[in-house]
């Protein structure tokens, strides 16, 4: 697996990553990680390579759109001091210009989106030993369908950017795709946007599996 011995962790994003989250460090007992595929992901990095002692912290902020994590960034990441990072961005840059169309100061276009994205991955990177860049998503098959179409954009984004930045990708976008060839998408997320336990599964082992995750644990 990547994430080497002694790692913190941090992961960071929107309602997607937060899931109630304990503030304001998304790390301890009870639920700290909150309740979705943050807290998959701790659990399963602690049960099969425990002797690892990986750190995860959640810094997932509800509502957030990349705007958001510059405004926090200094406090949440770079102070935190993380070796390993991921973010997973932009679902909310993309939903506010369909479901608030009128309000243009709280919607995100695409060039400062990547503009943005681009100056966090660089402030960031060069104190880090690894660096996982998530896609934002739609829960939906039809790539016609216009929020679906917008977030495949901001994804491309998303991959070009870890070229450049030789970071990991993972492509959660696909990996819906895989579970929704046999389901519905609410099934998997009652607004195709905030998933179920089986959603969160499928961010979580898209995760574990960009990582090199075994469920062997170390080699012998």
């Amino acid at each position: 697996m990547k994430i080497e011995a002694n790692s913190k962790l941090v992961m960071i994003g929107d309602s997607i990553t937060d899931c109630g989250r304990a503030q304001p460090i998304g790390e301890g007992l009870f639920e700290a990680h909150g309740k979705g595929y943050v807290a998959y992901v701790a659990g399963l990095l602690t049960a099969t390579y425990p002797e690892r002692r990986i750190r995860v912290v959640n810094m997932g902020t509800s509502g957030n759109t990349v705007r958001d994590l510059r405004a926090r960034w200094q406090r949440d990441v770079i102070d935190l001091h993380p070796d390993w990072l991921s973010i997973m961005i932009g679902i909310n840059d993309v939903w506010r210009q369909y479901d608030s169309p009128l309000q243009p100061e709280i919607q995100v276009d695409i060039e400062e989106y990547e503009r943005t994205l681009d100056e966090l991955i660089s402030l960031s990177k060069p104190h880090l030993r690894g660096l996982v860049l998530m896609s934002p998503y739609f829960i939906e098959p039809n790539p016609a369908d216009a929020m679906r179409a917008t977030m495949d954009r901001y994804g491309a984004v998303v991959q070009h950017l870890a070229r450049k930045h030789a970071c990991i990708f993972v492509d959660t976008q696909a990996a819906f795709l895989k579970v929704l060839r046999h389901c519905h998408p609410a099934a998997l997320a009652w607004d195709r946007v905030h998933p179920n336990t089986a959603g969160h599964m499928v961010i979580g082992q898209a995760f574990l599996n960009a990582i090199e995750f075994k469920w062997s644990g170390e080699s012998n």
